[in-house]
């Protein structure tokens, strides 16, 4: 059987309290698990230390198709003296093929990078930058090699992801708004003049298995630049994307609780998930305030994405996958540090109540890009 591997970073030196950034003092080294998702209950084989922030989307870190190397972005660290946050301009590789995985090479990016995914077939790597770039990576072995820098817009970009046949990709334009559609020719990469319609401030994107869907979380005004009035926990919006011919096109936006923070759809393009924060970010004098967000599930059906279920998260959720057999979904907990399983079954969606703790609160998470899987994993309760 082929393993069903799942990278999850835990930003350790940030913790949420009651609404607040606080950053404790003697904190841990941040980290990058290596989760194995063959077979329920899910486990962590392996933990690397990395540096990485909850400053952005949580798709800041990328597993190769073969599940031999990770590369971790939105490099921090916490500058006490000054009590701040300094964001670095690098990518870090992890070679998963050792015995002990460990980072094995830092590559030097022109800006802070944010989303990053592999192409299905292993040999490139894309970043998205807050410099409004994208910047292009050969794969050669267990290594990066820098090739290439696009301009794609004049503010910040977040996720982006390549579709399930390699030949084009999805870049979130988080202040420009909407999506870019990139064209991939082998090692090429250009920049097409599709835009695909976005909620506001787009940031986490997810595709098929089956090349049909594509599904965009929008954060609302909470993710433009300079906001500073106060929100109440209102609604924001998840898109599905109709990838199936070109050009791409919106054809539905999808009504969810505040912060979908994390978005995935199933590989076998049958569910949506979408992870939102519905107000347990907000400090406790905000009418909005709650203890826990919400998971918003959606079935697709007819071409269109139906309502179905909608259960109980953790505090600040961040990152949200499923299981290559679209059996189980994997949550980031933030406050609670740690993975919280759902899984179907019975015909609903239910808390199996596995968890998988983590040394920092979670912060980014993706599975392997290109999965095509129809077994069903060995059942848990759910």
């Amino acid at each position: 059987m082929r393993p069903d591997w799942i990278v999850s970073t835990n930003d350790a030196k940030y913790q949420r309290v009651a609404g607040g950034d606080t950053y404790p003092c003697d904190a841990p080294c941040d980290t990058m698990d290596l989760i194995d998702a063959t077979s329920f209950p899910q486990r962590v084989v392996a933990t690397v230390d990395v540096r990485t922030t909850i400053v952005g989307p949580p798709q800041a870190v990328a597993l190769s198709p073969d599940g031999q190397l990770a590369v971790v972005s939105a490099p921090n660290r916490y500058a006490a003296a000054r009590d701040e946050c300094v964001f670095e301009n690098y990518l870090q590789v992890v070679d998963l093929s050792i015995e002990s995985p460990r980072v094995v090479q830092r590559v030097p990016t022109s800006h802070h990078p944010q989303g990053v995914a592999f192409h299905p077939s292993g040999h490139l790597l894309l970043a998205a930058t807050v410099g409004g770039t994208i910047e292009s990576f050969a794969v050669e072995g267990q290594r990066l090699v820098r090739t290439s820098e696009m301009i794609v817009s004049s503010g910040r970009l977040s996720g982006v992801t390549f579709t399930a046949d390699g030949t084009t990709a999805i870049v979130l334009l988080r202040d420009a708004q909407g999506a870019a559609v990139l064209e991939v020719e082998g090692s090429s990469v250009h920049l097409t003049n599709e835009r695909i319609s976005t909620g506001v401030a787009p940031y986490a994107v997810d595709v098929c298995g089956d090349g049909r869907w594509a599904v965009i979380g929008n954060v609302g005004l909470a993710g433009l630049p300079g906001f500073a009035g106060q929100l109440a926990g209102d609604a924001d919006t998840v898109t599905l994307v109709d990838i199936s011919r070109r050009p791409f096109r919106a054809v539905q936006h999808l009504s969810v609780p505040a912060l979908p923070e994390g978005v995935a759809i199933s590989p076998n393009g049958r569910w949506i998930a979408a992870l939102t924060m519905d107000g347990s970010n907000l400090k406790p004098d905000n009418p909005g305030r709650r203890e826990r967000g919400r998971i918003r599930l959606f079935e697709l059906r007819d071409g269109q994405a139906h309502a179905a279920g909608d259960l109980p998260a953790g505090e600040a959720g961040q990152g949200i996958v499923f299981t290559a057999d679209s059996q189980y979904i994997l949550a980031q907990f933030n406050v609670e540090k740690m993975l919280a399983v759902y899984g179907f079954k019975d015909g609903a969606w239910g808390d199996t109540g596995h968890r998988i703790p983590t040394q920092g609160g979670p912060c980014s998470i993706r599975a392997m890009p290109g999965r095509r899987f129809s077994t069903t994993a060995t059942e848990g309760p759910a």
